[in-house]
């Protein structure tokens, strides 16, 4: 990978908001509001997707909208695992995504049979499960947690043993955090922040030796220990906010470099070709496509729903 291919944020988000999408998104607002719809749209989304958004955020801040909302419908711009949350937070309510295929490759790496055999090996562990999963990992696990809150869940546990899924890699960030445990990591991780790589940053502090570098926690840990800030996508707009540093390196998925650009247009932010293509599947014509219709509806197993939401409330207990 080379440092020269980066996401110039700001001069996309211009080029694609254009006069093309402009009509789609009068006419998506105006048919959210008529059937008293929510859109509820992750940071990794297609910059003009955020224009339709009535909430932008990580996994925690989309879960909590989910659970709080009293629309009647909720169109989840994100994928599958997100999409799933906000059916299982929200059993009475039409929870939509544009298209039910748009999955994770991290959350592909873990199934309910084997975490029920894995866990006969620790019988004295607590099972945490972080939200990129499905609803069936979920429904086997005792509590959730996301990127922004791990290490807060980890600590409020009273067992020593911690099963952490499925990323290795946040599961080693919360090791360091909270030693005093042991986790146990399911060999999982993020194909695009995985393919980071020590000598990959080392190139990008000499190529912007001015920039602070923000990195996601599901980064390899060689490369959280050259970042300047480690947090969730959320975070990181915090971190650039407060910092004095007008120029950052972004580690993670390339459209967070968007959101930035609309959260802080005074500060200069470069990021990676890195792309999650199921995030970017959702565009505006299937979004008004699917309101319009009303369908793919997300749907999960009552009694899988029932038992994953425990394991989400007991997060929201502790966060």
């Amino acid at each position: 990978m080379k440092v020269g291919k980066v996401l110039d944020g700001l001069l996309v988000f211009n080029m694609i908001l254009d006069k093309r999408f402009k009509k789609l998104i009068e006419e998506i607002n105006a048919l959210k509001k008529k059937k008293k719809a929510i859109i509820l749209v992750h940071n990794y989304q297609r910059p003009e997707i955020y224009e339709v958004a009535d909430f932008i955020g990580d996994s925690l801040e989309l879960c909590r909208k989910a659970a709080e909302t009293d629309a009647e419908i909720i169109l989840f711009c994100g994928v599958s695992f997100m999409a799933e949350s906000a059916a299982i937070l929200n059993p009475k309510k039409k929870v939509l995504i544009p298209y039910l295929d748009a999955g994770c490759a991290m959350a592909d790496m873990v199934d309910a049979k084997s975490l029920r055999l894995f866990k006969k090996k620790y019988p004295d562990a607590k099972v945490v499960c972080y939200v990129n999963s499905s609803a069936e990992v979920k429904a086997e696990s005792d509590i959730c947690c996301t990127s922004s809150n791990a290490v807060m869940v980890v600590k409020s546990l009273k067992e020593k043993d911690v099963i952490f899924l499925p990323d290795k890699n946040l599961a080693d960030y919360v090791q360091r955090r909270v030693p005093e445990k042991k986790i146990i990591p399911w060999q999982g991780f993020c194909p695009v922040h995985h393919s980071l790589t020590k000598e990959y940053i080392l190139d990008v502090k000499k190529s912007y030796p001015k920039a602070k570098i923000l990195a996601h926690p599901e980064c390899r840990p060689e490369v959280l220990d050259l970042a300047d800030h480690v947090s969730s996508t959320s975070g990181m707009i915090g971190c650039a906010r407060n910092s004095k540093a007008n120029e950052f390196f972004v580690l993670t998925e390339c459209g967070m470099v968007e959101r930035l650009n609309r959260e802080l247009p005074d500060k200069k932010f470069h990021g990676l070709c890195n792309m999650c293509f199921d995030m970017k599947k959702n565009t505006l014509p299937a979004i008004l496509k699917c309101l319009e219709e009303e369908n793919p509806v997300v749907k999960v197993d009552k009694k899988v729903s029932l038992k994953a939401k425990k394991a989400f409330d007991r997060m929201f207990m502790i966060v």
